[in-house]
């Protein structure tokens, strides 16, 4: 799971990130992912259930929200981040052999959605400062809009949505 790093920080710091970030290469890398995978906004891209899933879905996430959407870096920063916490839970806790990516908008928010198989519901646990891990509900809680879990007869999806202005 992901550290605190830049949480409670100036919010400049936070946009300053995004720069760094977001180069040629990383846009190339997004949209070979695009086309590799398919464009989550259209259907559910479905990936394997492995830790490198993660910085796909994260391009692919970074891809839409910067290109498609053409949404604020911070707004993608955040989206890129959230959907790492939620894939990596997937991945770590649901033993699935693979999991569903899908990214919705609708007049004044973005929502991602993580699908996997299993039933077993996601916790927010207290956080305290010496924790190594168990902070990613906590970042998915505090940079979010609004999270929650959909059971599914087979499984759950797992989503959080992001307020955005529309132009």
């Amino acid at each position: 799971m992901a550290g605190l790093e830049g949480v409670g920080q100036p919010r400049q710091r936070v946009g300053a990130t995004a720069g760094r970030w977001i180069p040629a290469v990383d846009d190339e890398q997004a949209l070979k992912a695009l086309e590799l995978y398919g464009n989550p906004t259209e259907e559910e891209v479905r990936l394997p259930s492995r830790p490198e899933s993660a910085g796909i879905a994260r391009r692919l996430t970074q891809c839409v929200v910067l290109r498609q959407w053409a949404l604020p870096a911070q707004t993608c920063e955040h989206a890129v981040l959230l959907v790492s916490e939620l894939v990596g839970n997937a991945v770590r806790h649901t033993g699935a052999r693979v999991f569903g990516l899908r990214l919705l908008r609708r007049r004044g928010w973005i929502r991602v959605e993580v699908r996997d198989p299993s039933r077993g519901l996601p916790c927010l646990m207290p956080v305290h400062d010496m924790d190594t891990s168990g902070r990613g509900l906590f970042l998915v809680d505090t940079l979010s809009d609004r999270w929650g879990v959909d059971l599914l007869p087979r499984g759950k999806t797992t989503w959080f949505e992001m307020r955005v202005v529309d132009r």
